[in-house]
C-alpha cells in the first residue's frame, strides 16, 4: 500500500467524521431512514445554517447524500459502506448515539398517504417489490420506478392491473419518502393499485376517522405467505 495515497484518501473522510456535530447527524442516519437539515441540526446541536454547512462537507467525502422531494431536502448516508465505516468506529468506542421517531405507534404501523399504503407496512411492501424483483430501483436523480417483465406478470397474479394503472393520466410508480420511516414506500398510479387490492381483499382495514390502517389476521397470512412480508 502507498501510504501517502492512502493518507491523502482517508484523513479528509476521517476529519469529516470527526466533528462532534457531523458524527452524530451520521450516526442518526444509520438507521436507514432520510432526514431533513432542520431535524439533523436538533440532532448535532447546532443551528440550521451551520447543520447546512456540515452536511455540504459530509456530502462532498461522499459520506451523505440529498434528494428532494417537494419543498424538502432530504438526506442519507451514501452507501452500505459509510454505515459499515460508522459501525466499526462505533464498536471501537462501545457505544454511540441512538435515534427514536416520536410518530403515534398506529400510524406508524400502516396508513394512507393519498390514496396509497405509507408507514412500516408501505415501507415493508416496496422493500419486497424490489428484493424479488417486481420493481426496478430509482436512479439516484429520479425517484421514478418501472414495473419489470417479471414483475408485471407477479402484480397481475397478485390482483394489480399494471396496464389499468400505467394508462391514468398520473404518474404511474415513484419511490415517496415515508414521513414516520423515513424510507420509500411505493406512491403514484401502482401504489394506489396495491392499497385497492388489500382493501377488496380485507388484508386490512382502515379507520372509519382516521388514515390508520389496520392489517387483519387474514391479511398477516396473505402478506407473509404471498410475499414473505411479516407485520
Amino acid at each position: 500500500m502507498n501510504v501517502e495515497e492512502a493518507d491523502a484518501a482517508v484523513a479528509p473522510i476521517a476529519a469529516a467524521i470527526g466533528e462532534p456535530a457531523r458524527a452524530r447527524m451520521l450516526y442518526c442516519l444509520v438507521d436507514g431512514r432520510a432526514r431533513t437539515s432542520t431535524e439533523l441540526a436538533v440532532v448535532g446541536d447546532v443551528t440550521p445554517s451551520t447543520a447546512s454547512v456540515h452536511l455540504q462537507r459530509l456530502k462532498a467525502q461522499r459520506l451523505v447524500k440529498v434528494f428532494a422531494q417537494g419543498k424538502h431536502r432530504y438526506y442519507s448516508l451514501d452507501r452500505p459502506d459509510v454505515a459499515a465505516a460508522l459501525e466499526a468506529l462505533n464498536v471501537l468506542a462501545g457505544g454511540g448515539p441512538h435515534f427514536e421517531p416520536n410518530t403515534p405507534h398506529g400510524l406508524r404501523g400502516a396508513r394512507t398517504c393519498y390514496d396509497h399504503i405509507a408507514g412500516t407496512l408501505g415501507v415493508a411492501l416496496y422493500d419486497r417489490f424490489l428484493a424479488l424483483g417486481w420493481l426496478s430501483a430509482p436512479s439516484r436523480t429520479d425517484a421514478s420506478c418501472d414495473v419489470t417483465t417479471s414483475g408485471h406478470a407477479a402484480f397481475a397474479n397478485l390482483g394489480v392491473d399494471v396496464d389499468a394503472a400505467r394508462a391514468q393520466r398520473r404518474r404511474f410508480a415513484f419511490a415517496c419518502v415515508d414521513w414516520s420511516e423515513r424510507r420509500p414506500h411505493l406512491a403514484g398510479a401502482l401504489g394506489a393499485g396495491v392499497l385497492r387490492l388489500v382493501l377488496k381483499r380485507k388484508w386490512v382495514a382502515q379507520d372509519l376517522d382516521s388514515r390508520i390502517l389496520r392489517v387483519t389476521s387474514i391479511g398477516r397470512r396473505e402478506l407473509s405467505g404471498r410475499l414473505g412480508v411479516s407485520i
